[in-house]
């Protein structure tokens, strides 16, 4: 019998069994060939030998395929649920009874977010401690959603190399693919939050900030700015403003679905590294006391959650991020930010992921942008291209080289006008490489709550 584990559920399979020529057998019938024809050429008469020789190599295939014995069971494990561009272990397990083969092979067909090419294969081991074959390969999903594994393959030689046996069955088995949460989980972002102001505790921060908070009698070494002079001259003594520092704050972080954003980075698409950088930056905002809500659109808007307030409601956010789909077009940024500043009922801190190629195209998004900081607070996030970046500082060795140094400069440069104009509208821009998008945004977002420029 052969059963199929995945997140611990074990199923039951039917395969369907073929006996199947090896490698071996294949290079030995390429080698009988020359032999054929030499025979017919110089000895006509004895041409019933090429068929003989044929025929004994097929009976050599099909006694080896026999000696072997049948496969009693398979276990194939891996998790239901894996996080983009991070290794998941898969383990096939296999057990024979009667001979044991000579060499296993498994091989798997999947979605191409798995493996490359939606194809796996690696070769089983016998377990020095048990009677069954084993092997392991890992898994990196490319990209978010629900991935297939299709079919299964496993094949198994007799000892002589030249025949085997091979099951092939379909699976049909879903395995969920979520946004990278690795940032979240480490240590120094843990670390960070037990030891920051902004602790897993959610209490009141007296002294800073514009919120009033309480008086109290001045004393020698506090700041002369915070004497409230009305109410020291009623009581006749000094009195200094305790001020809280503001929560509650509105937080959306917008993402642009589009074809900019599809292409990759480092082997990832753009989106999802933004997604993984927004999501650990609106972890740190929702310990923080602030409120977060994912925006996401390409032609059209895709979704708008509601403001998340808890931080154990987080797993909301990974939800509706694992949602966002790939779309190879062009984004309606007047439609998407129109639609999101008629939901915006506040002044609010909207954090926009996206990327262009040209002027031209950035043209629109620009306007939009511009509009969007009218009513609202607006932080611009880009990830600087490694490729473009690579081929300006390449040496010039031969006029090839050099000639996409200099285009390269030249897209560098355009770049650079564009991220200017949002800076001249009031935009706050941040442009870094994705390995650092997420530390880098997390202290833009604290040096913006720490100003009071969002409420």
């Amino acid at each position: 019998m052969l059963r199929l584990v995945l997140g611990g559920l074990l199923l039951p399979l039917r395969p369907l069994l073929i006996v199947a020529p090896t490698e071996r057998a294949a290079w030995i019938a390429a080698g009988l060939a020359p032999v054929a024809v030499v025979i017919a050429a110089t000895a006509p008469g004895a041409w019933i030998a090429a068929p003989l020789l044929g025929g004994a190599l097929l009976l050599l295939m099909a006694a080896d395929a026999l000696m072997i014995g049948r496969l009693e069971s398979w276990e194939l494990q891996t998790a239901e649920d894996i996080e983009v561009g991070q290794p998941s272990q898969l383990a096939f397990t296999a057990r024979f009874t009667g001979r044991q083969p000579s060499r296993a092979e498994a091989a798997l067909a999947c979605d191409p977010r798995l493996a490359a090419e939606g194809r796996t294969s690696f070769v089983l081991a016998p377990d020095p401690h048990g009677a069954s074959w084993r092997g392991e390969t890992t898994l990196t999903p490319e990209r978010r959603g629900t991935a297939m594994i299709e079919r299964a393959w496993i094949r198994w030689t007799g000892p002589l190399g030249l025949g085997g046996r091979q099951v092939d069955y379909a699976l049909d088995r879903p395995v969920r693919i979520w946004p990278d949460l690795s940032p979240v989980r480490s240590p120094d972002l843990q670390t960070f939050l037990r030891n920051a102001q902004l602790g897993l505790i959610n209490r009141r921060i007296r002294g800073e900030g514009t919120q009033f908070e309480a008086l109290s009698e001045y004393e020698p070494g506090m700041d002369r700015r915070r004497i409230d002079w009305k109410a020291s001259a009623r009581h006749t003594k000094l009195f200094a403003r305790e001020n809280e520092s503001e929560r509650n704050n509105q937080i959306v972080f917008a993402f642009d679905c589009g074809q900019a954003m599809c292409e990759p980075v480092d082997g990832l698409p753009r989106i999802d590294r933004a997604v993984s950088a927004a999501l650990t930056c609106a972890y740190v905002a929702l310990k923080g006391g602030d409120k977060v809500a994912l925006f996401g659109f390409a032609r059209r808007p895709q979704l708008m959650t509601p403001f998340i307030a808890d931080a154990r409601a987080f797993h909301r956010l990974q939800s509706a991020a694992a949602g966002l789909d790939y779309e190879p077009v062009e984004p309606n940024f007047t439609l998407a930010l129109a639609t999101l500043t008629a939901r915006l009922q506040r002044r609010s801190l909207v954090v926009v992921f996206s990327d262009f190629t040209d002027p031209t195209a950035a043209e629109l998004m620009v306007e939009s942008l511009g509009r969007l900081v009218n009513k609202h607070l607006v932080l611009f996030v880009t990830m600087t291209d490694s490729e473009v970046e690579d081929l300006i500082a390449a040496p010039p060795g031969d006029i090839a080289t050099l000639a996409r140094a200099v285009t390269a400069e030249s897209l560098a440069q355009q770049r650079k006008l564009v991220l200017q104009r949002l800076r001249q509208r009031g935009i706050d821009v941040l442009e870094a490489p994705w390995a650092s998008i997420g530390p880098r945004l997390i202290d833009r977002y604290l040096a913006i709550r720490a100003s009071e420029a969002i409420g």
